[in-house]
């Protein structure tokens, strides 16, 4: 049975749910203010980081947060101008990173990265995709034998999880896996089926196309609210409404706005990370590097290297800092010696992210007919397909393949 469903959002979360719901018959149409991957969709470091299992929200995490809030341009800021804003968040982060609730944030997290690990694959097969995708894996570095004895708690959680990979305490055999490297890096751990995109732009634009050469459609509209009809939902924009059986709200850092048209709060807030694009040639990057301490990677881009991260919590209309994105690119200097810094291209999105780590995916607490899929935080291109699957079987009134329970609005 054909069933209109509107998507609200043209990201990765969004165009991927259109298509697997497209996949099990319905007639899709996704709005977007912008258009395909316009926003943080766009300029991510284009990995499937299924690796991450632990959620920020860690034990102890805010005893190191002064540290870090003391420097303007280190791995973690907040403009000052939006500190009282943001507290009511950063107390709720707090309290998710206590050990009770760890524990439990963890699985969640866990079994997410398990499903959509597996639901991609079969994503990258439906749409004959594997020439987009680069499997070079992943090398984490630590620049000192402390600083990896630290991180091998992280590591024995992910073997727990049954993540392959392999530790290096020889500066030597990291220099043969990735030559130009500082010396200063004396251990690392690589995680061989760490999987890029070659561009996440691309990725998403090439899923779009799949859907659209399937019958499905994505119009440019400006949504401003949502409001519950006899049968359905009526989606207002700002030249008019459309009516739907079934909303899907997959807005990434705009969604909470939506969502509080239908009277749900939910603490949405942004990560805004930079970053620097160099063009072909730049260095010769053979996998995704991660420099831990620092707060960012470098990954291959179209050839080319991004290098990015960094977390600012900052919210949506504060003006770009890329003096954030100018450190970023100097310390990547250093730390690669005969990186080319020329010719660069900078860049901020938002991450949405909620304050324990783990996206909203289920109902809203007002309208079965609405269904939410938003805040995943750095991971939204990782947990993409799974998302997508999960939103498929509540939209089809199933069961879903995993619990949802710690993902529902419901926990704010």
């Amino acid at each position: 049975m054909t069933l209109q469903v509107v998507v609200i959002g043209a990201g990765v979360i969004g165009i991927t749910t259109a298509l697997e719901l497209q996949r099990r018959g319905h007639s899709v149409l996704v709005l977007d203010r912008k258009g395909i991957a316009a926003e943080t969709s766009a300029g991510n470091a284009g990995a499937f980081a299924f690796s991450e299992v632990e959620p920020l929200a860690t034990p102890g995490i805010m005893r190191k947060a002064p540290k870090w809030l003391l420097d303007p341009l280190g791995p973690l800021s907040i403009p000052p101008a939006y500190a009282w804003k943001i507290a009511p968040w950063m107390y709720r982060f707090w309290r998710a990173s206590r050990p009770d609730r760890y524990e439990n944030l963890l699985g969640a997290q866990a079994s997410l990265m398990a499903f959509s690990k597996t639901a991609l694959d079969q994503l990258i097969s439906t749409v004959d995709g594997e020439h987009l995708l680069q499997r070079d894996g992943q090398m984490q570095l630590y620049e000192s034998e402390a600083e990896y004895r630290a991180s091998l708690s992280t590591w024995k959680l992910r073997r727990e999880h049954g993540i392959e990979f392999e530790l290096l305490e020889s500066p030597t055999t990291i220099a043969e896996m990735q030559p130009g490297l500082s010396p200063r890096f004396t251990h690392a751990g690589f995680t061989p089926n760490w999987l890029n995109t070659v561009d996440p732009k691309r990725w998403v634009e090439h899923l779009a196309e799949v859907f659209q050469g399937r019958g499905g459609r994505i119009e440019r509209k400006d949504i401003r609210t949502l409001s519950p009809q006899e049968s359905g939902m009526r989606v207002a924009c700002a030249d008019g409404t459309i009516d739907a059986a079934k909303v899907v709200i997959a807005a990434g850092a705009w969604s909470h706005h939506i969502a509080q048209s239908l009277g749900d709060r939910i603490p949405l807030e942004t990560e805004r990370g930079y970053n620097t694009t160099l063009p072909e040639g730049a260095f010769d990057l053979r996998m995704h590097l991660t420099f831990s301490r620092h707060g960012f990677v470098a990954s291959k881009i179209n050839g080319g290297v991004r290098v990015g991260g960094a977390v600012e919590l900052g919210g949506l209309t504060l003006p770009p800092n890329y003096k954030r994105a100018d450190i970023l690119l100097e310390k990547a200097a250093a730390f690669l010696p005969g990186l080319k810094t020329e010719g660069g291209t900078q860049w901020m999105g938002y991450r949405p992210s909620l304050p324990d780590s783990i996206p909203v995916i289920g109902p809203s607490r007002k309208s079965a007919d609405v269904v939410y899929a938003f805040g995943h935080g750095h991971l939204g291109l990782t947990q993409s397909a799974g998302t997508a699957e999960l939103v498929g079987a509540l939209v089809d009134g199933q069961d879903p393949p995993i619990s949802l329970s710690p993902y529902a609005a419901t926990r704010f």
